[in-house]
């Protein structure tokens, strides 16, 4: 039992560490590709320059990587803590469950979110970008949350 729990915990955290970098990864697809839509923003186009600037700064990189676990990292632990009690194994839920902590992730950062409409569409990118990394969190750790096994399992091995 003791060694279940120890690799649900690090199956929890190397999803979440994975699922970060991807979920990084899919904020800068979405800014290029949203960029070349007619009417975009002049600030997306400079996402665009943004993985040549981490790559020739790693420090930049590692910056921005720690800075969003810092930001989500409360609200994903709680989320995760919820998949693990309830055994929630649904990839929608996990994914759901992304775009709530990123979106959260952004509000912290800027709190005037609701005042500035210019962020709507940052936000809805930046939850976008959590769908996936939750839909990734789901293929490493959330497919076997929790202690229960799932219920079509268990009719079979009372069959």
């Amino acid at each position: 039992m003791v060694g279940y729990i120890l690799k649900r915990i690090l199956m929890v955290l190397v999803g979440y560490l994975v699922a970060v970098l991807v979920g990084l990864i899919a904020v800068v697809v979405l800014y290029v590709a949203l960029s070349a839509l007619p009417n975009a923003p002049g600030y997306f186009g400079l996402m665009e320059f943004t993985p040549l600037a981490v790559l020739v700064v790693p420090p930049l990189g590692m910056f921005v990587y720690f800075l969003t676990i810092i930001l989500t990292g409360m609200q994903t632990l709680v989320l995760a803590l919820i998949a693990e009690f309830f055994s929630l194994r649904g990839f929608w839920l996990h994914m759901l469950f992304g775009a709530a902590a990123a979106a959260s992730g952004f509000v912290l950062i800027w709190p005037n979110v609701a005042d500035d409409a210019e962020r709507y569409a940052d936000m809805g990118i930046i939850a976008a970008s959590g769908l996936v990394a939750g839909f990734v969190y789901w293929l490493i750790a959330g497919r076997d949350a929790g202690f229960q096994r799932p219920l079509i399992q268990q009719f079979q091995e009372r069959t």
